[in-house]
């Protein structure tokens, strides 16, 4: 019965007006249209469970670029390969992540609205926009700080992606490693967990980060 009722809300769906995503997005109104059409072209029933999420997000992203990779502190020790970024896009373990940071309501679902607005600040977000939203993907059980059993779990599932596709082959340790040097660079007063703030102060402090948020800034 519970899926029956799920299934009516989630068919009787209907998006917010053009013009009001216009203006609460950094898109126009034709950008928004074509957005749309792919979407219900996917997703009739007006959301996306996450299943669905991790089949179909890629096509938003024609250079096969992931978002989850922009204004990421671990960007900067990916190899800058393309192809590995291609090859990050059927990663179901950190499609799990990025859906629960489309998710903002914490429904198990994404509309049309959120997804959109996540791409806005993504591909034309401030700097500030981007970083907060990179922050809150992290930020797995949304308590307002980054610890680090978050942290490797997000980069865990980075490297379980790239290892097979990397020369010489990442070591078993690489991922601690890694979440040891995020955590001495972010976390300032050394009490285990990293802020927004301390996130925040750290990334802009940082030159491959910042340029490192320019990456889908011509996507579309």
């Amino acid at each position: 019965k519970i899926e029956d009722e799920l299934e009516m809300t989630m068919v009787c769906h209907r998006p917010e007006g053009l013009e009001q995503l216009e203006a609460q997005t950094n898109f126009t109104k034709r950008e928004l249209q074509v957005l749309y059409r792919g979407f219900k072209n996917e997703c009739p029933s007006g959301v996306v469970n996450e299943d669905t999420f991790k089949q179909i997000y890629a096509q938003f992203f024609p250079h096969g670029a992931l978002p989850c990779l922009e204004g990421s502190p671990c960007v900067e020790f990916l190899p800058p390969s393309p192809a590995l970024l291609f090859c990050l896009v059927d990663a179901s373990t950190y499609a799990h992540y990025l859906f629960n940071a489309f998710d903002t309501t914490q429904t198990g679902s994404v509309k049309f609205e959120d997804f959109v607005t996540a791409l806005s600040i993504l591909l034309r977000g401030t700097v500030h926009e981007k970083l907060r939203w990179t922050f809150n993907l992290y930020d797995i059980n949304k308590d307002g700080y980054i610890n680090k059993e978050e942290m490797m779990d997000i980069v865990k599932a980075i490297y379980d992606m790239m290892g097979k596709y990397t020369y010489p082959v990442l070591k078993e340790d690489t991922p601690r490693q890694h979440v040891d040097v995020f955590f001495q660079k972010m976390d300032k007063n050394k009490d285990g967990i990293v802020t927004l703030d301390e996130f925040l102060e750290s990334c802009q402090e940082d030159d491959n980060i910042m340029r490192s948020l320019q990456l889908f800034q011509n996507v579309m």
